[in-house]
């Protein structure tokens, strides 16, 4: 990526240094380093001249992570017209590889077989995963709804665009009725997580209206297939497809056949995904429209803590307050208390590591300008000495952390950094 650290790039380090001062320098320090290092290096020019987003430290661009890598800079495309040619390009990769398979999770830069290509699911040379993950089909649409947003950009909605969102809607209506599906996936593997029973289509479910999701945003399978986070996403991404399709491309019958499916999700999730606990209505995490459900959250967005992030519900709602309470409680068997650190953890990564991810989205649901302060602090307590954010670590020592290079956990600390200035992305 030639000249990507233009003047316009450094004219804005420039401004937030300024507005960090000498009181907040050693937050600016890692921003410094972190907001310039997905620029410089997780970003790579494809053969049909669009971006490919490198995750980290895995060769893979994954649908989710990379348009929460690129979310930050939604603000600086505004004024930069380099910086938003780069996001609509990273949008255009994006449909590209829905196009190829809307199933799949991360993808590999040409047709070069790397990656899981022994999973017994339907693999091409393009997959690095194919984990079905209904988030990984909501974040691109996410990306360039929020791109014309906040910049009025619209060459992102080309015609893959409009054939990977048909693509896109008829796996989640097939997904209402998983039963009727051909996905499967399988793994050869000792980690429980990494694949799903049942043959390779999960534990079974009965039709809710929610559609279902094999694997988490954290990548592990789900419990209980309809995944109730991911179903609040999909509520508000189906939401952008409306506005698309009847104010900047004109097709009423994707509108209409959208708006059906919104509603049919979230009276699913009205319906089955509100539990009590303790005496009080909060969201379950899975459910299975059984009568099953899990009560937990995992960092990985979305999440239950991140439905005021996402779009779908207002941070002081009565049962997201509930629901609030409780992830950031003992009950949450993935909330973890440690020496100096408490805060979520995930399934994924050691029992009783903390996620950087899960620190900054408390910071990011809420609006205290103190609370965001002293949440970025506590981030930047956990660095190392690297100024970058990792995937997770020890809350009794921070020298004993997961992935050195995770771009996705270095970016919502620029986000939250930025939330905490005053600069907020346009929803």
């Amino acid at each position: 990526m030639d000249q990507i650290i233009s003047d316009k790039v450094k004219d804005y380090m420039n401004e937030i240094k300024t507005e960090c001062g000498n009181k907040d320098e050693r937050l600016y320090t890692i921003f410094n380093k972190t907001f310039l290092d997905t620029l410089q290096n997780a970003l790579k020019v494809d053969e049909n001249n669009n971006v490919f987003v490198l995750t980290g430290d895995i060769p893979a661009m994954w649908q989710r992570d990379s348009s929460a890598q690129l979310r930050p800079y939604l603000l600086l495309a505004k004024s930069d017209e380099h910086i938003k040619d780069i996001i609509t390009r990273v949008v255009k990769r994006q449909f590209f590889n829905m196009n190829l398979d809307p199933y799949a999770n991360a993808f590999n830069m040409t047709a070069n077989n790397q990656g899981h290509q022994t999973d017994k699911t339907d693999m091409s040379p393009w997959i690095w995963e194919r984990k079905y993950e209904l988030d990984s089909l909501c974040y691109p649409v996410q990306l360039a709804y929020l791109l014309y947003k906040n910049t009025g950009e619209t060459a992102q909605f080309d015609d893959k665009f409009v054939s990977g969102i048909k693509k896109m809607l008829r796996v989640i209506q097939i997904e209402q009725h998983h039963e009727n599906s051909d996905y499967t996936f399988e793994r050869d593997c000792d980690v429980p997580t990494d694949t799903l029973k049942n043959d390779g289509k999960g534990t079974p479910v009965a039709y809710t209206g929610m559609s279902w999701s094999g694997f988490r945003p954290s990548d592990d399978a789900c419990t209980y297939g309809y995944l109730i986070p991911s179903n609040m996403f999909a509520v508000v991404v189906l939401g952008y497809i409306q506005e698309i399709f009847s104010t900047i491309l004109d097709d009423s019958e994707i509108v209409a056949k959208v708006k059906k499916l919104q509603e049919e999700i979230n009276a699913g999730i009205q319906k089955y995904g509100i539990v009590e606990h303790n005496g009080k209505k909060q969201y379950a995490y899975e459910v299975d429209g059984k009568g099953n459900y899990l009560l937990m959250d995992d960092s990985n967005v979305p999440s239950l803590m991140s439905a005021p992030y996402i779009g779908y519900v207002d941070p002081d709602d009565a049962i997201y307050q509930n629901t609030r309470r409780f992830i950031l409680s003992p009950d949450n068997p993935y909330f973890y208390i440690g020496e100096y650190w408490s805060g979520q953890g995930s399934p994924h990564t050691p029992k009783g590591n903390i996620w950087p991810i899960g620190m900054a989205l408390v910071g990011l649901t809420q609006k205290t300008k103190e609370e965001k302060q002293n949440l970025l602090y506590l981030m930047a307590n956990t660095t190392n000495g690297t100024n970058m954010i990792h995937e997770s670590f020890n809350p009794n020592d921070p020298s004993d952390f997961t992935r050195p290079w995770f771009s996705w956990a270095n970016m919502m600390f620029c986000e939250l950094l930025l939330s905490y200035l005053g600069h907020e992305i346009s929803l």
